[in-house]
């Protein structure tokens, strides 16, 4: 099979029949074998309804849904998972991201080698208060993930090459790092495709404000992970060894020092009235609690086995 088209969506009914028609169009036009893979990530209005009645009019069609609302990552993996395509493209239900560009995006995996390629809206139809954030989210991803040919990191529209999608996992709301996740897997030739973007036509927007400061957590998150994630007593113990040596050395020099003046004869106060012995008491407790946790961490680090384990209801 050419392609897998992956549709993540939530409470789209209103462009589900025409963003079909339109991806059917495309796929026809250029003689492609291909799949469409709608993720009902928990809609509450008629998406499944649509999505079951596509199933029967079109081969091509199939489709995963939630019991409720988990988020794009989580549709993303479920759609990752089920994919066959030798071309994994993903792209938004909302008619935003143009099916137009499918063609395109395909030969750039195909014939350019390329192993991921991100769409770049260059004219955006949004408005100031969300492109002027992007920007900013952007120029931090770039820097802190080391990829600095993508202008937009959080654009819907992407492809893959199969051994991408199937050699990384996307959870929580990582979605906005996957050039991110598939250099560290070992995948690099990541590419940029100037992509067309369209006013919404249906409906409004699902994401708020927030999910730009939860995009810069997510970000130190993912760096965190990526260095130090397999290896937490690195970061964790250096860090605890060295704030324990400073409050070692630190109360050791007040002993020494009391020892010396109690040699000559003076008493001077308790240790107990200087403020630097229980500045060095804490430190060293707080470098043992860092210590510790870097060495319960690589205990525990990533042994969650349920960490996408999504309650699917249907799948079809």
């Amino acid at each position: 099979m050419d392609i897998s088209v992956i549709v993540p969506l939530f409470n789209e009914e209103e462009s589900l029949p025409e963003l079909h028609a339109w991806i059917q169009r495309v796929m026809n036009a250029n003689g492609f074998s291909y799949e469409i893979i709608f993720v009902n990530d928990g809609s509450t209005d008629n998406s499944w309804g649509i999505i079951e009645e596509l199933h029967r009019k079109d081969e091509h069609v199939h489709g995963i849904k939630f019991r409720r609302n988990y988020g794009k990552s989580p549709a993303l993996y479920c759609g990752f998972k089920a994919a066959k395509g030798d071309v994994v493209i993903t792209m938004d239900a909302d008619l935003q991201d143009s099916p137009d560009e499918i063609p395109g995006l395909f030969r750039l995996i195909t014939e350019d080698k390329f192993d991921l390629v991100s769409g770049y809206k260059q004219k955006r139809y949004d408005p100031l208060s969300k492109t002027l954030p992007t920007k900013l989210f952007n120029a931090t991803a770039r820097k802190i993930s080391g990829v600095h040919n993508l202008h937009d990191f959080n654009c819907g529209l992407k492809a893959y090459r199969r051994d991408v999608v199937k050699n990384i996992e996307v959870y929580g709301e990582m979605h906005r790092y996957i050039p991110y996740l598939a250099k560290e897997a070992g995948f690099a030739r990541i590419g940029e495709k100037v992509v067309h973007h369209q006013a919404r036509k249906y409906g409004k927007s699902k994401f708020g404000i927030n999910r730009f400061f939860n995009g810069y957590l997510d970000l130190l998150t993912l760096w965190f992970l990526t260095n130090f994630g397999k290896k937490p007593m690195h970061v964790f113990g250096l860090l605890g060894s060295f704030v324990f040596f400073i409050g070692f050395i630190a109360l050791i020099s007040l002993f020494v020092e009391k020892t010396v003046m109690l040699f000559n004869g003076e008493y001077g106060d308790l240790l107990s009235n200087h403020a630097s012995f229980y500045i060095a008491l804490t430190a060293i407790l707080l470098g043992t609690q860092l210590f510790l946790a870097g060495f319960i961490g690589d205990l525990i680090s990533r042994s969650n086995p349920r960490r996408n384990d999504y309650q699917i209801e249907k799948e079809m």
